[in-house]
């Protein structure tokens, strides 16, 4: 049975407002960022629970404020393929302002998570109205485009060693700084990220461990040799 969510308005006193809380809104007019405020809702969500679904009504765009969030794409009943992991500051649901009406992924609090829902009218005037932050938008989520390509390329050309040094790599990587990013997920989490069975990943992890180039302590992983391991993502 899925578990059932749960939605907390923030108090005042525990954040600012969303709109103030990442560079994309920098440089809005006052009107602006009253337009983006007049249809906002800031929920959090505790670790574990589901922000949206594959399939379901879409009717905000999501920006996350605090926490990590696992987007995945639902393949068959049991199989799942790991597309992003979300941080503050990022977009979720960016599509609804174009035109989609339903989710076309599933989004999962990894942490608890601080979330501004704002309304996908609102935030498709703005973007009508205001050309630089419509660029600014833009360039951020090329970003995410940019990993999608990366794992559809994985999985059409590398082998399994090369695709699980891929997904370390980019869980490690300089946009997850400061963030603990490998205590919260599960090895079929990272097997998921690489499009691999868990039971190689497990293997590879350790194949990698032995040669020097990761650390294992308990779910944690620590990377030794990132150049090794981008070695081992371009042989594939």
């Amino acid at each position: 049975m899925e578990k059932v969510r749960k939605m907390n308005p923030f108090p005042e006193s525990d954040t600012d407002n969303c709109e103030k809380m990442v560079a994309c809104f920098r440089d809005l007019k006052p009107e602006e960022l009253t337009l983006i405020s007049s249809g906002k809702t800031e929920l959090t969500y505790l670790a574990g629970e589901t922000l949206f679904k594959q399939g379901a009504f879409s009717t905000h765009v999501l920006l996350v404020m605090d926490g990590l969030v696992k987007v995945y794409l639902q393949a068959g009943r049991d199989k799942q393929l790991n597309l992003q992991l979300a941080k503050p500051g990022d977009f979720l649901a960016f599509a609804s302002v174009f035109g989609e009406t339903v989710h076309t992924t599933s989004a999962i609090a990894l942490t608890d998570t601080q979330v501004c829902m704002i309304d996908k009218e609102n935030m498709r005037q703005l973007l009508m109205n205001n050309a630089e932050f419509a660029m600014r938008i833009t360039s951020r989520n090329f970003r995410d485009e940019r990993q999608l390509l990366t794992v559809i390329g994985n999985i059409t050309y590398k082998q399994m060693r090369g695709k699980l040094a891929s997904a370390l790599l980019y869980l490690s990587g300089d946009e997850f700084s400061g963030q603990e990013v490998f205590p919260h997920l599960s090895r079929q989490d990272i097997a998921n990220f690489a499009s691999i069975a868990t039971e190689s990943t497990i293997k590879f992890l350790k194949e990698f461990e032995r040669d020097g180039i990761i650390v294992l302590e308990g779910k944690d992983i620590t990377i030794l040799d990132r150049s090794e391991l981008e070695k081992t993502e371009r042989l594939g």
